[in-house]
């Protein structure tokens, strides 16, 4: 297919588009001063001992930060509790070997530093729904001027359909947040990059994820292999599903990203089924393992501010997650994929933010998808009552209609090119044999 007319990249005006949380910038010591204010509820449950290592390990922990430029538009979050407004947070995993050992190819050789996967998180103001957007690693964007060279640190020329991948190495994290800002119509004040032993220790942090799988998984390239069932992952065997691709699917990205839904979705019911978000030892250690997996924007680079994101989370209903695919299609001659039109109404919900509603159809004729769980028991809707005494019920007269302002539109029904599922769904891993690679 060719590819469609570029789409219009102006910001929402002040009415539609979301209000976000502030933050004070205060520099090291306020940086210090929160740290500190992060492990208050730690004292509460472990003692000032466990406390005072937990304030030094996390500082002494965190990785160099990133600015993104955009940091001085936050103030004012509180230092205890969820985070007020609205949020959307921009999550960025990185194929670089560089510092990660012989286990994923010659560092030396494979020198690539592409973002192979690119995700937005969008929560509401009242923080009702959340939206999880993965763009595929192949789809063509333009990059808008103004991104810096990580390395000379000389301003860069806007580039035009190119794979969303490549912005990584072109402009460092801050031209990834600028390119997907851009393409989406929403500001993004806070980004994390993390490479492949990075998603391992985070997995670890969190306890492992139990995924269900529909079909045999056969990777060579990740030495993923999968029975059918269920399987609990962490570390490394979290991260080699997360990334395999062959394995999965069609064996396209389209078919990874949808195995990695699976992933989400099932840690989603985890971090609400197991207390994580109650807990403060568990958020505490999941906020430890962040700071020292990850390169974090200014904005995220710290403990607290980490702790009351996850908090917003915590009295979310599953069916109001979504974890969607951002809608695209094959340009002529294949190779790479663009945006269909269905991508303007992604973008209008997250400007808008409006919960979305996605077609239980839309997985039906899509190669790539996840599966429904074999083991799911349907339910059916109950059944109208019937009076036992023998009498009718009769209907209420229908009052006469009176003239009224139509509502705004409370969710945002999305057509069926946008794939995707809710936390509330069980979903299977479409695994994929070495018979049909």
């Amino acid at each position: 297919m060719t590819r469609p007319a570029p789409q219009s990249t102006s910001r929402p005006d002040a009415a539609s588009s979301t209000r976000h949380g502030r933050l004070r910038n205060n520099g090291v010591w306020g940086t210090l001063t929160k740290a500190l204010a992060s492990v208050v509820a730690v004292v509460l449950t472990s003692g000032a001992a466990v406390a005072a290592y937990a304030a030094f390990d996390l500082a002494s922990t965190a990785k160099p930060t990133v600015t993104l430029g955009n940091e001085q538009e936050l103030e004012g979050v509180p230092d205890v509790g969820a985070i007020e407004g609205g949020l959307n947070l921009l999550v960025i995993g990185s194929d670089s070997r560089a510092g990660q050992g012989t286990g994923f190819g010659d560092p030396d050789e494979e020198t690539a530093v592409l973002n192979d996967v690119t995700m937005l998180m969008h929560v509401s103001e009242d923080h009702s729904h959340v939206e999880v957007i993965s763009f595929p690693r192949d789809m063509l964007v333009d990059v808008p001027a103004g991104c810096t060279d990580p390395e000379s640190g000389e301003e860069l020329w806007e580039q035009y359909d190119v794979k969303i991948n490549s912005v990584l190495s072109y402009g460092g994290m801050p031209c990834v947040v600028k390119t997907v800002s851009e393409l989406t119509g929403v500001p993004i004040l806070f980004a994390g990059v993390v490479q492949f032993m990075g998603v391992a220790g985070l997995s670890e942090a969190i306890g492992g994820v139990d995924v269900c799988v529909a079909e045999p998984i056969e990777d060579e390239y990740t030495g993923m292999f999968l029975d059918p069932g269920t399987h609990s992952l962490s570390g490394i065997d979290a991260l080699q599903f997360l990334r395999t691709r062959h394995g999965v699917g069609d064996g396209s990205d389209l078919g990874r990203i949808s195995n990695q839904q699976v992933f989400l979705s099932a840690l989603a019911r985890k971090l609400q089924s197991d207390g994580t978000y109650t807990d403060p030892v568990k958020l505490y250690g999941i906020a430890k393992a962040a700071l020292s997996n990850m390169q974090l924007s200014d904005s995220l680079n710290d403990p607290t501010r980490m702790v009351s994101i996850a908090k917003a989370l915590k009295d979310t209903d599953l069916s109001k997650i979504a974890f969607i695919q951002y809608p695209t299609g094959y340009v002529e001659g294949g190779g790479a994929v663009a945006p269909t039109e269905s991508a303007e109404l992604v973008n209008l919900a997250l400007q808008n933010d409006t919960p979305v509603v996605l077609d239980p159809t839309a997985a039906e004729d899509a190669t790539f998808t996840s599966s429904g769980d074999p083991n799911a028991t349907p339910t059916e809707a109950p059944a109208a009552e019937t009076p036992t005494d023998g009498t009718t019920t009769e209907e209420p007269a229908a009052e006469a209609p009176t003239e009224t302002t139509a509502p705004e539109p409370t969710e945002q029904a999305l057509p069926s090119d946008v794939t995707g599922q809710t936390a509330a769904e069980t979903r299977c891993s479409a695994g994929r044999t070495l018979a049909d690679q």
